[in-house]
């Protein structure tokens, strides 16, 4: 407005003193703009140079990553979720065989069908990082660029922007080939010698067998050799006493007929012979002495029947199958057990139930299937006297049942069954392995049934099974061919 009234012509006194007034005022506002520009210079020289300063940091920083980059002994790598690179490192090129990054990335265009041997293991890469955001020590088996195959591992995650969106992912690779080998080779090692050791157990065991097979082979064959000499020694005052007995039978039946007929004719005897057959009871000698002959005979003739029976077990002298009467091994057997069936103050007696069937002869090892035969029978002894033993209200009339067909013709079937206390599946299951047994130490070998399984198995071709539960006793079936079958070999 004052610079209106100037420009109008009006020059008054106090119009003047107005201009002067608005010139200092422009001076100061001048001033204090001037200040203020001065004041934002300095404020962005300072920010250029803040500026230039971060800049310096992050090339430096970006000059560092890159060292880092091209220099690292890990290949580094960044790739689209689509499958392909981005950038590489010259170690991830000499990693997978190529002569630059450059040409890696040139050749390499399809991660998912060129690099990984198994197809599905990109898709399985990505899963992971989808769940976890990044994978550690992911294993796979890659191509090289000649077709050679290695084994890498690789560390990833992945790259989102603000929003959440997927960008790349990175992470480094590095080639593990010699230490999978070595693990692979470990691995053929101990499954080496896992085996070697299963090997190992299986000889040991079939040693051990062997090894108690051998002690109650010679065992029993030192046995039958002694059994067969005091047979063959005690057969011959046997049959010496048997002989005579028939003699001395017929003398005494002849004497006291001749006392008889002494007395008939002459009833009053002289003092001396009435004295002497009134302390000699001449009446009760007369009338006993047959008895007495009798019972002797019964004797001898028992003694016959035994040495027969240890002569028929031991066959000791067989090298070859011949023809074998079953029933003649079962009775020999069952009278050499004749003193353990017997009853005695701490066991009842135990009953023997035969149920023979029409056997014919049998060619076997006629010692071997007795030695079955004696096992069999002295562990149903043993459960029925364990069961008595623990007053088992199962058993209260222990018996053994035995019992004899012929099955489809060509194999005879022995049943012997005991009523005991009967065998757990557990221990069933085990019965016929070497050195297995329940018995206390020193009453049991378990090397019985072994050998007993070997024997009708090997040694004749047929099968020993037992039937059992727990409180219904014991049956174990025995079978062979009536024509001898040997599986040994020669």
């Amino acid at each position: 407005m004052r610079y209106a009234m100037l420009l109008s012509g009006k020059s008054k006194k106090s119009d003047c003193f107005n201009w002067m007034e608005y010139i200092q005022e422009v001076r100061a506002s001048l001033g204090t703009r001037t200040r203020q520009l001065k004041k934002v210079k300095e404020q962005l020289a300072q920010e250029i140079a803040q500026r230039q300063r971060l800049e310096e940091a992050l090339g430096e920083a970006e000059a560092k990553y890159r060292h880092i980059f091209e220099n690292a002994i890990e290949g580094m790598f960044q790739t689209t979720p689509e499958g392909y690179y981005i950038s590489a490192n010259p170690a991830m090129a000499r990693i997978y065989g190529y002569s630059s990054p450059e040409e890696l990335k040139s050749n390499l265009r399809d991660i998912n069908s060129q690099l990984y041997v198994d197809a599905n293991r990109r898709a399985e890469f990505v899963k992971l990082i989808e769940q976890d955001g990044y994978v550690s020590g992911f294993e796979s088996q890659v191509y090289r660029a000649d077709g050679s195959i290695i084994w890498i591992s690789e560390n990833a995650r992945a790259v989102k922007n603000a929003t959440g969106e997927l960008l790349y992912y990175e992470g480094t690779v590095e080639e593990i080939t010699d230490r999978k080998q070595a693990e692979i080779e470990l691995k053929r090692s101990e499954a080496r010698f896992r085996e070697q050791a299963t090997q190992l157990e299986e000889a040991l065991r079939q040693l051990q067998r062997t090894q108690g097979e051998l002690m109650k082979t010679e065992k029993m064959s030192s046995l039958g050799e002694m059994v067969a000499g005091v047979a063959h020694e005690i057969n011959n005052p046997v049959s010496f006493v048997c002989g005579n007995l028939t003699h001395a039978i017929d003398y005494v039946q002849d004497m006291i007929y001749l006392i008889g007929l002494y007395q008939q004719h002459y009833p009053q005897p002289v003092e001396a012979i009435a004295i002497a057959s009134e302390e000699m009871d001449l009446e009760f000698a007369i009338s006993d002495l047959p008895k007495t002959l009798e019972s002797m005979q019964v004797g001898a003739d028992r003694i016959r029947q035994i040495v027969l029976s240890l002569r028929n077990f031991s066959h000791n002298d067989e090298i070859k199958m011949r023809a074998i009467d079953i029933h003649q091994g079962i009775d020999s057997t069952l009278l050499i057990l004749q003193n353990r069936l017997k009853g005695t103050s701490g066991h009842r007696e135990i009953e023997v139930c035969k149920e023979y069937g029409d056997l014919p002869l049998v060619e076997c090892y006629g010692g071997q299937i007795n030695q079955v035969f004696m096992n069999i029978l002295s562990n149903a002894i043993d459960a029925l006297e364990e069961a008595q033993d623990k007053n088992d209200v199962q058993c209260p009339s222990p018996k053994i049942n035995i019992r004899t067909r012929v099955v489809d013709g060509h194999r005879v079937q022995i049943s012997i069954a005991d009523n005991g206390p009967g065998i757990p599946q557990a221990i069933s299951q085990r019965l016929f392995d070497a050195f297995f047994t329940t018995k206390p130490v020193g009453k049991g070998t378990g090397m019985g049934l072994s050998i007993s399984y070997e024997i009708v198995t090997q040694k004749h071709g047929g099968k020993l099974t037992c039937i059992s539960a727990p409180d219904r006793g014991a049956s174990f079936v025995i079978e062979i061919p009536i024509k001898g079958q040997s599986t040994e070999k020669e």
